[in-house]
């Protein structure tokens, strides 16, 4: 083997909108000197590349919610005979999309693992952290424990370190079936429980960056986004659910940025009231930022 790469995408039902972008933007940016396959894992027989060379077609049912993320692991750990021709193995969430160069940075440490940190936790307190708080589940983080909080969309490492991962956290899930317990946030939940007392390489928030955010730490040097989801383009998160047949139209994403609008309004109003500090050019300021995100 030399440097070989797995990449694993799920995309099952409507998310396959995503893997265009995302397919053509790793061949773009990701370790340009490294040979990389992709697992698509989809219900979809016709899509974007299915018939070029490094891409590998994974039959995949539409489990429906949650199945389709909590059990990604046994969906892996189907394909371990053909992975075990791979150096490094790589998940990344449907509406991932390279921005710029991704090198050897990327790759794992002697830890032989990768996490990305969580762009909505990361200023938080452990104890502040989404972490499963019940005893029952093999999740289950106590109060006072872990570091840092890690997302479900990317993370990886080398062959071996990866599958022994995704082995201990399917053997985990099973394990919680069986007793009709769902770990909170899924298989994020367990993998933040499998790398608690474990050391990893933890990626910074540039590397799974929420598009339209504004986090001033990470901004001038984004590398990969999570993307919008309520983008035209995509059809809105109803109609990726499949709640809905209709495509988000333009006219329905004005109306909803305006509900939108009406209740953060609402909502700084009252809290303008309760805090004599927060001037009104600073409620206006908030109120235009919102509008525009």
């Amino acid at each position: 083997m030399n440097n070989k790469i797995a990449i694993l995408y799920i995309a099952t039902g409507r998310y396959i909108v995503f893997w265009k972008d995302f397919y053509k933007s790793a061949q773009k940016y990701l370790l340009k000197n490294y040979e990389k396959e992709y697992f698509v894992f989809t219900d979809n027989t016709d899509f974007p590349f299915k018939n070029e060379p490094n891409v590998h077609y994974i039959n995949q049912p539409n489990l429906g919610w949650p199945d389709n993320t909590l059990m990604r692991f046994d969906m892996f750990l189907r394909q371990k005979d053909n992975l075990q021709n791979f150096d490094y193995i790589y998940f990344f969430n449907a509406n991932m999309e390279f921005k710029s160069e991704v090198g050897e940075e990327f790759l794992p440490d002697e830890s032989g693992l990768v996490m990305g940190l969580h762009p909505g936790l990361y200023k938080n307190k452990p104890d502040e952290f989404t972490y499963d708080r019940n005893p029952e589940s093999t999740a289950y983080i106590p109060y006072g424990e872990g570091k840092y909080y890690v997302q479900g969309c990317l993370n990886g490492g080398r062959r071996d370190e990866y599958l022994k991962l995704c082995q201990t956290c399917s053997d985990n899930v099973h394990t919680d079936k069986k007793k009709n317990i769902i770990a909170l946030w899924h298989d994020e939940s367990h993998l933040n429980k499998y790398v608690l007392d474990k050391p990893f390489k933890l990626l910074p928030c540039n590397y799974l960056y929420p598009e339209k955010w504004n986090l001033p730490e990470f901004k001038k040097n984004i590398k990969i986004v999570q993307t919008n989801k309520t983008k035209l383009k995509y059809g809105g998160i109803d109609w990726l659910r499949g709640k809905t047949d209709k495509k988000l139209t333009f006219c329905g994403l004005i109306t909803g940025k305006l509900k939108k609008l009406i209740n953060k309004t609402s909502s700084l109003r009252n809290e303008a009231k309760r805090n004599s500090d927060k001037t009104y050019s600073e409620l206006s300021k908030t109120i235009r930022e919102e509008y525009y995100e």
